[in-house]
């Protein structure tokens, strides 16, 4: 796996090889990025974005964000096997100053985050076969930990049928393969 754009464009990000994790595959990472920069229904800019990585994993969408012109970016990672793997990218990558790291569940980072850290695009990649995220973005909403002009981008099994019409207006969905991307942003009108 490699990055596809920016500054770092061809450096190589470690994975793990294992069951229970799924990296983000070029071609879909690419779209994506294709999407954030060039959609009319995209207001939210990589340019000195403020990111938060959930589910981050090896940090694939996180460190492309860096190349790509992020100011911050801040992974959000339980499984140790995987963020011992996330930490040697961020170091062999020299990324260090822009990352953050926090091992943990993302109810305890979201309750215990400074609320005056806004987020400009944030991104969501839980395990395919678990729809726990849910109960995440509504905590993310409740806590309104997110700018005006925000982005939020979810990877999904693209069979998934997740109901999130209560929590964020969808601008975007995009099934590639096995995966199924959503963009969209936390609607304040929705009750």
């Amino acid at each position: 796996m490699r990055v596809i754009g920016g500054f770092l464009k061809g450096k190589r990000i470690d994975f793990l090889k294992s069951a229970s994790t799924r990296p983000l595959r070029d071609f879909v990472k690419e779209n994506i990025f294709n999407i954030i920069r060039h959609s009319k229904l995209i207001g939210a800019s990589l340019e000195n974005a403020n990111i938060l990585d959930l589910y981050s994993g090896v940090g694939s969408f996180g460190i492309e964000c860096i190349s790509s012109g992020a100011k911050k970016v801040t992974f959000v990672e339980s499984n140790k096997e995987v963020l011992e793997v996330l930490k040697t990218n961020i170091e062999q990558l020299k990324i260090e100053k822009k990352s953050k790291i926090f091992e943990t569940k993302i109810i305890s980072f979201c309750k215990n985050l400074n609320k005056d850290n806004k987020f400009d695009i944030i991104f969501l990649d839980p395990p395919f076969s678990e729809n726990f995220f849910i109960e995440d973005l509504k905590i993310i909403k409740d806590l309104n930990i997110y700018k005006d002009n925000h982005l939020v981008v979810i990877h999904r099994e693209s069979k998934s049928k997740d109901d999130l019409s209560d929590i964020i207006n969808i601008l975007i969905t995009k099934k590639y393969g096995r995966s199924k991307i959503l963009f969209g942003n936390f609607n304040e009108d929705i009750v």
